[in-house]
């Protein structure tokens, strides 16, 4: 999964007075080994995190212990396997904080709000609030598609670069969900650029004919994420878009300030 933040040695918070520094070094390793594709030698933690190498090595013994961390034959260390369950707990948990936002956002554009996730090379729905329309959008909660036929996939690859989705679109193949659909990487990076450039993404009927689709990534979340509306193609026109679009942008800073307070109460 992309990397949703930068990591360098002066960028993880300091330790608080209060926490257990020992746990505050832990996670901070493991945040390291996940920004670093989840898998990292000793030497390379050591450089990044500033820690010397016997206090990492004996905190990696005890992740290993736990099995949140693996050795490998190589002598490098990989996240855990006990780490999907905490991810997919907290996945799930993610989709409750942002029904709030979505439920403002069909109160405010009418139409079916979504939030989505980038997991591994798919786009997978975590949360949905349906229009009040007699005439609307459903996903079900669950769902996977590839991410070149949506709004979401590409709201979420838009700041991937270009080799990485290149070599992700490989993976998946591009198969035309509809005659709108795209089907070509050298076009997919077109509409990366275009995302890029107006600070949105569009999917005009490219999963589903007489379906349009606005999305924005949640900045800084802590897992690539994305919001979006979608609705009839004849109630999501050009002149709809000006207004939605703000609506959602301002939506998807709400819920990313909202993910970053780490809840202290003093």
């Amino acid at each position: 999964m992309p990397s949703s933040h930068a990591s360098t040695s002066d960028s993880k918070p300091a330790a608080s007075s209060g926490g257990v520094q020992s746990l505050e070094r832990a996670f901070d390793l493991l945040e390291r080994m996940a920004d670093a594709g989840g898998e990292v030698g000793l030497s390379e933690l050591s450089t990044s995190s500033g820690l010397p190498l016997p206090t990492i090595h004996r905190l990696m013994r005890t992740l290993v212990v736990c099995g949140y961390v693996r050795q490998q034959p190589n002598r490098r260390y990989a996240l855990g396997p006990r780490l999907i369950r905490l991810g997919e707990s907290s996945s799930r948990l993610l989709g409750t904080w942002a029904r709030p936002y979505l439920a403002r956002l069909v109160e405010e554009t009418g139409e079916t709000a979504n939030m989505a996730l980038l997991d591994g090379d798919e786009i997978v729905y975590v949360a949905q609030v349906p229009s009040k329309h007699s005439m609307r959008m459903f996903t079900e909660v669950g769902r996977r598609v590839l991410p070149h036929s949506t709004g979401v996939g590409k709201a979420l690859l838009a700041h991937t670069p270009p080799e990485e989705v290149r070599a992700l679109l490989a993976r998946t193949g591009m198969p035309a969900a509809t005659e709108k659909t795209i089907t070509t990487p050298d076009d997919f990076l077109d509409a990366l650029e275009q995302v890029r450039r107006v600070g949105y993404a569009v999917d005009d009927n490219e999963q589903e004919i007489g379906v349009r689709c606005l999305a924005v990534s949640v900045p800084n979340s802590p897992t690539s994420a994305a919001i979006s509306i979608s609705g009839p193609a004849g109630r999501v026109t050009e002149a709809a878009t000006e207004r939605i679009v703000p609506i959602l942008q301002q939506a998807a800073k709400e819920l990313s300030d909202a993910l970053a307070s780490n809840g202290s109460t003093g």
